[in-house]
């Protein structure tokens, strides 16, 4: 497998110290047997994607990364 690069924000840096607690806290919640491990996944996208949402409005401010969704969510 190729590394390829990362996409633009919204999504964390691999190398983000907050991905790294999101995705730490994913492994000890599945191992305490607190989550499964579709809700562990599930916990971390989402937390992962509003981290990556931060990033995105902190490099480009003013800019929303909703591309050409409309605010229902349904494209245009």
């Amino acid at each position: 497998m190729t590394a390829s690069p990362m996409p633009s924000p919204p999504f964390p840096s691999p190398d983000s110290a907050v991905l790294r607690v999101v995705v730490g806290n994913a492994i000890v919640s599945v191992r305490n047997g607190e989550a499964s491990v579709e809700e562990a996944i599930l916990h971390a996208a989402v937390h992962g994607w509003y981290e990556g949402q931060i990033v995105g409005e902190d490099e480009y401010p003013g800019c929303s990364f909703r591309g050409q969704l409309s605010r229902d969510g349904i494209g245009s």
